[in-house]
């Protein structure tokens, strides 16, 4: 298992971000970077859920079928129902809080328990440069979103 956590401040507001976290729209692998478009597939979308499954081509393609939550005001949340990498579970939060002169700190915290041989590597890659590697893909979305509202 491998956990991750790490705060990011930018000068989105949290509605911002949060509408970002939530676009399950086929315009979803454009803003965010590691989903590949054919390995991505809405199932069922409410007004405060979603089950959607997301991969990349990384490590010869990884995927997750995942139930998405954002009923609380601040916090989305994506657990784990099938993965070819990871244990049902699993999961990825994102919190975003309005920052007092404005903008938000967004923290991401990831919990990862694999599933497979394949699921084991990539968790030693996390353990070993996760933080760094989330970090820089949330920042890349960031930056799309930063350019988008400018």
């Amino acid at each position: 298992m491998v956990q991750i956590r790490f705060e990011v401040d930018t000068p989105l507001s949290p509605q911002q971000v949060r509408a970002a976290a939530t676009d399950f729209s086929e315009r979803r692998p454009q803003l965010w970077s590691g989903i590949d478009p054919e390995r991505f597939t809405v199932h069922a979308l409410g007004d405060t859920t979603a089950e959607v499954t997301e991969g990349g081509r990384e490590f010869g393609g990884i995927w997750a079928r995942e139930h998405y939550d954002w009923s609380e005001p601040d916090l989305v949340v994506a657990r784990v129902l099938d993965s070819n990498i990871f244990r049902p579970g699993s999961r990825w939060e994102l919190r975003v809080q309005p920052m007092p002169v404005g903008g938000s700190r967004v923290e991401w915290t990831s919990l990862r328990r694999p599933s497979s041989l394949k699921g084991h590597l990539v968790v030693l890659v996390l353990r070993i440069a996760g933080r760094p590697l989330l970090r820089g893909y949330l920042h890349k979305t960031l930056s799309k979103l930063e350019h988008q509202t400018a």
